[in-house]
């Protein structure tokens, strides 16, 4: 059975990345594709992921620009139907109105605060709040412009949660499973079972499960079954 997880599809290996989602896709509701991917592979490399999955496709741009250009680069997405699109919230209400105008059918995913972001980042880089009040505001303001996703670390789920309601899809970066390494950017994170409780829709993973691919395709199958039944049981 499928578990709400995003797989994050980080190699620069299109071959690689279609092996990873045959191994997993029984487990795995939604397929990551980032800025690396698509820079990489571009719309083809996307057509190629959707032909092997019946999953949704997570298309992790974090476009941030002016509205009519983010307008813009949304609409040259379009023919990809990808379920997720990304904006950074702190691009404003009319950046975000602009995505949501030109993609209908998709759910535009708002990110609030990076997870690799301490609180000192924040305050360095000029917030005048905290992460989990900034979070909260970004993501309120976002939903307001039609946003139909929040991306927040899983400390701000919760408080998000309280402050969007039911509808609005929350996804979260930044979990880890018991026992697993620390070792990457993140630097708030949550366990997948603690943070789907907190009020998270899906939870985002990567390396807990992709690194198996080193002991083979089975590993991997494994390592994605065992996070999907501890999030399901």
């Amino acid at each position: 059975m499928k578990a709400p997880i995003v797989l994050a599809v980080d190699t620069q290996d299109l071959d690689t990345a279609q092996r990873w989602i045959e191994a997993t896709q029984d487990h795995v509701s939604v397929y990551k594709l980032g800025l690396e991917f698509f820079l990489t592979f571009g719309h083809e490399g996307v057509r190629r992921i959707k032909g092997v999955t019946d999953s949704d496709i997570f298309l992790d741009l974090k476009l941030h620009d002016i509205p009519h250009t983010v307008g813009a680069a949304a609409t040259a997405v379009q023919s990809l139907k990808p379920r997720f699109l990304t904006v950074h919230a702190s691009g404003g209400r009319a950046m975000i109105s602009a995505a949501v105008q030109a993609l209908p059918t998709t759910d535009v995913t708002a990110v609030t605060i990076l997870t690799s972001l301490s609180e000192e980042d924040l305050f360095e880089i000029g917030f005048a709040n905290n992460a989990l009040e900034s979070a909260v505001a970004l993501a309120k303001m976002s939903t307001e412009a039609g946003a139909r996703a929040i991306v927040c670390s899983p400390l701000e789920i919760a408080a998000i949660r309280s402050a969007v309601g039911d509808e609005p899809q929350i996804i979260t970066p930044g979990v880890r499973p018991e026992g697993s390494s620390g070792g990457d950017d993140q630097k708030r994170t949550m366990t997948p079972r603690a943070a789907i409780a907190a009020g998270a829709s899906y939870v985002v993973i990567g390396r807990p499960i992709t690194q198996a691919w080193a002991q083979g395709a089975q590993a991997m199958t494994t390592a994605a079954r065992t996070i999907a039944e501890d999030i399901l049981q």
